[in-house]
């Protein structure tokens, strides 16, 4: 089970924390970067849409550069030819950009320092650093050795020319896959297994989305990397804790290699949420077997999809800083994000009303052929938003469940005999409904207090019904509303021995149709919020929704039980 994250109300998007100290030490006079731009830089592997947690990191990557006034680049990690598609790589700068991150001119290719990448491992050769070994992917896992055992390899003194002209012969591509790799020679007895002579080249005969059929030897992520960054002069690579075992090898590599700059490799937690899994593998699972539509489905933590269900730029931001920056790992509620987007929505959303199960309401004293206008405010906390005019007339929609014929306790709302306020408009009393021959209601009967307009009476008398919210039936506009639920059943799907694909929730969304809405709202255009009066935040579907056709997702309920 996830544990329960408090956020204390002292803790600001300005608390300072550990990489902030390891910046400000390396700019001061005398550290390593004094009197330098600081210079960082967010490196995604464009085979999948950015999610939540390159959220955090990108948010750090491009944070920090922000607060020091200095420079952070955008890199495409595209040095594994295996599912990287351009697709990808224009949807993670729309997400960025969607954040208010920029990149400038500062945008590049892991791609484009493959011949870089090739010369320096070379020079690693020539310096005998690095050697073409011929064990196979069997005997690699055979020779690794253990905890107080050395790997092997029977290539490791192979001479510096040889392994030269086999490189340059794998580069040609005269070796099928996994016949050769190039390993750097650091030691095999290490006990960190990253530094037991590392591959830095494999074979692999496979078209690249940029560079074609050009390469059929690519560099390993821990051997391109810090050449990457060192190149685009890089003063701090801030990375997730799983590379925290691989900072050696960084290192290594900075200082063996030929490089104009000597970057600093930072490493902190990654993001965990609960109810949801953050593999792309498994994420492309999910959309591949039709569980969810497709990347930007609503229920998914990608950016994409939090960015169709109405999340803002502003709400993703405050939640990825207001978590801070740790060292440990730990899972954070979801409904804390829930809780920062409650926040920003309501201070910026418009009021409307909206009934998702609609039932006729008839005021069988309101003159027939009559209809008004009332007003009403936009937004009670932003006096600025102003109000607006609602149609009334003698039949409106409410919702079903604001109707009991026979009340269950401490019942508030409509049954027959009970006054309530009709939001804006009249104090209404019921006196009864209409059934089917099946016995379901089908219209609520009531009469109004025509001295009640807005919703006071005029002779002071306290009302002990509920308010209740209404769409006025003749200028109502039909609705698709899609309602959304946690993914997963399970707080911890992706835990240890269980298949994630067993804790799908099977009601994680609802669709309702015939919905009524303010007829105002025809006009309306995504990316546009909404709370809906009593209901929750809804925002306009950025896909399905077009004129003649309206589609909202809720957002986020109204109630929030995330404890701060």
């Amino acid at each position: 089970m996830a544990e329960e994250r408090k956020i204390p109300e002292t803790e600001t998007p300005e608390s300072r924390n550990f990489i902030q100290t390891f910046i400000e030490e390396d700019i001061a006079p005398g550290g390593q970067y004094a009197g330098m731009t600081v210079h960082t830089r967010f490196p995604p592997e464009p085979n999948g849409y950015l999610h939540i947690g390159h959220c955090k990191a990108l948010t750090i990557d491009f944070g920090m550069a922000e607060k020091y006034g200095g420079l952070c680049n955008l890199r495409m990690d595209d040095t594994n030819p295996t599912k990287e598609d351009e697709e990808y790589v224009d949807a993670i700068k729309e997400d960025i950009h969607w954040l208010g991150f920029d990149w400038g001119d500062r945008f590049y290719y892991g791609s484009d320092y493959f011949e870089e990448d090739y010369r320096q491992a070379q020079g690693l050769i020539k310096k005998g650093l690095a050697y073409v070994c011929e064990l196979s992917p069997d005997d690699f896992r055979k020779y690794r050795g253990e905890i107080g055992v050395p790997a092997r390899s029977p290539w490791r003194d192979r001479p510096a020319q040889e392994s030269l002209d086999l490189f340059e012969r794998m580069r040609g591509g005269e070796f099928e896959n996994g016949r050769m790799t190039l390993r750097a020679k650091i030691d095999l007895a290490s006990g960190n297994f990253n530094m037991r002579d590392p591959v830095i080249y494999r074979i692999n005969h496979m078209h690249h989305h940029r560079q074609g059929d050009k390469w059929c030897i690519y560099p390993m992520y821990d051997f391109a990397h810090p050449i990457q960054d060192a190149l685009e002069g890089i003063t701090h690579s801030l990375c997730s804790l799983e590379f925290e075992a691989h900072r050696p090898l960084y290192n290594w590599v900075v200082e063996h290699c030929d490089l104009p700059a000597k970057p600093r490799q930072i490493e902190f937690a990654r993001l965990g949420i609960d109810h949801t899994v953050m593999s792309k593998r498994k994420l492309r699972t999910l959309v591949e077997e039709g569980v969810v539509s497709g990347w930007d489905d609503p229920r998914m933590p990608t950016l994409c999809g939090l960015r169709r269900r109405g999340y803002t730029p502003r709400a993703v931001r405050s939640f990825c800083e207001r978590i801070g920056v740790a060292k440990a790992a730990s899972v954070v509620e979801y409904g804390f994000l829930e809780h920062c987007l409650r926040e920003d929505l309501n201070e910026t959303a418009r009021r409307t009303m909206a009934v998702l199960r609609p039932l006729k309401l008839t005021v069988t004293n309101y003159p027939e052929d009559k209809q008004e206008s009332l007003t009403v405010e936009n937004n009670p906390v932003d006096p600025e938003a102003g109000t607006r005019e609602v149609p009334f007339s003698r039949t409106v929609y409410i919702e079903a469940d604001d109707f009991m014929e026979t009340p269950a306790p401490k019942y508030k709302r409509l049954y027959p005999g009970n006054e309530v306020r009709l939001k804006g408009a009249y104090l209404v009393t019921c006196t009864g409904c209409v059934l089917d021959a099946e016995g379901n209601v089908t219209e609520v009967l009531c009469e109004y207090d025509p001295d009640s307009r807005g919703g006071d009476p005029a002779d002071g008398r306290k009302v002990k019904g509920a308010t209740i919210h209404w769409v006025d039936a003749a200028t109502a506009v039909d609705a698709e509303v899609r309602l959304y639920d946690n993914l997963f059943t399970d707080a911890d799907p992706d835990g240890a021995d269980k298949n994630f694909m067993d804790y799908v929730n099977p009601a994680s969304l609802e669709i309702l149709r015939g919905c009524k809405v303010e007829a105002e709202l025809s006009g309306a255009a995504a990316p546009a919020n909404f709370q809906f009066m009593r209901l929750g935040y809804f925002c306009l579907d950025n896909k399905d929704s077009a004129p003649g056709r309206l589609v909202f997702n809720r957002s986020v309920s109204l109630k929030d039980s995330f404890k701060k």
